[in-house]
């Protein structure tokens, strides 16, 4: 298989942390390569280096940046994979200015309106809910969140082998006459469309059930509702954690509760499921955590050589093109 192209300057805790995922990801039989300024990256941990003399931060305008930046390793990255030396691409850097430099220099696959960022949200004891968008269009059309239902469905089957995913609409009731005027005509679009199995509306509280497989929203609602549950997460963790210290009682009790908690954590870490994906690119393209260890990358690149093995792209083109 072609390399996997990492972004080895994007994310807060680069390069190291993402070097050293790399590295982990090589050493397990992935092809990797790393795309970046070897000066900032440093040790490459015997990884081959793709040389680039400019980054994206966090901070800047995705699109602009894109556009300013053609030598930034976002954007060579996405270039690795339009030009067929790598096979996908990852990086934990900038969103916005990912999903640019991937639907700018792969392309857009034909009759997809928008690409959409899909996260997979943990479900205990149950394969993960996808949500999308996360965060690509804040603003979509009702004819939009169809093709998203389309492409989630593909990946849901490529990635968690679900056969038939149960495709529902967030909204803020579960009757079809809930909600605004886009989630009511998406309603019936959805309720009509070929090539998934629409189960309805789902409200917020839903979206950690193993009710529904995946569910469809606007970019803006969707990265909401996706901060807000890793915020309230977070809270939970570190309060849960900090009760089991604060008594010489509680620190006994923790000795028999923490084994069995700490399976749960790990289930409910973000770095335990391999990243986003952006869906509706000519290419596999991997949004990892800002804040991603290495054990996150690692997830990540064994998350894009899985999506290639399985031709999550042309899944993708046959659910939006049928014909």
């Amino acid at each position: 298989m072609l390399p996997i192209a990492v972004d080895a300057l994007g994310g807060d805790r680069a390069p190291g942390a993402i070097v050293a995922g790399a590295a982990e990801a090589a050493a397990s039989g992935i092809p990797v390569v790393l795309v970046g300024d070897p000066g900032r990256i440093g040790d490459p941990q015997g990884l081959e280096v793709v040389p680039c003399g400019e980054v994206i931060d966090m901070h800047e305008d995705g699109a602009r940046a894109v556009r300013r930046k053609k030598d930034s390793s976002l954007v060579v990255a996405a270039e690795l994979v339009r030009d067929g030396r790598a096979s996908a691409m990852l990086s934990a850097g900038n969103t916005g200015a990912t999903v640019t430099a991937a639907l700018l220099r792969m392309g857009r696959l034909r009759g997809v309106s928008r690409p959409a960022i899909a996260t997979p949200i943990p479900v205990p004891g149950s394969t993960p809910t996808v949500l999308l968008d996360a965060g690509a269009n804040a603003s979509v059309q009702p004819e939009w969140l169809v093709q998203f239902a389309q492409m989630g469905s593909a990946y849901a089957r490529a990635r968690y082998d679900i056969d038939k995913p149960r495709v529902a609409l967030l909204n803020i009731g579960e009757e079809p006459s809930k909600g605004n005027e886009l989630a009511k005509e998406a309603y019936g679009l959805l309720r009509e469309a070929v090539g998934i199995d629409f189960v309805g509306n789902v409200e917020g509280h839903d979206l950690l059930s193993d009710e529904v497989d995946v569910v469809v929203t606007d970019g803006f609602t969707g990265n909401i509702a996706l901060k807000t549950l890793e915020g309230g997460m977070r809270f939970l963790r570190d309060a849960v954690f900090a009760i089991m210290g604060s008594t010489e009682e509680a620190v006994a009790a923790s000795r028999t509760l923490l084994p069995l908690l700490l399976p749960l954590a790990e289930e409910l870490d973000a770095d335990s499921h391999g990243g986003a994906m952006t869906l509706g690119v000519n290419g596999v393209c991997i949004i990892s955590h800002g804040s991603s260890s290495p054990g996150a990358i690692l997830n990540a690149v064994k998350v894009a050589r899985d999506m290639v093995e399985q031709g999550l792209v042309g899944s993708l083109r046959q659910a939006v093109s049928p014909d």
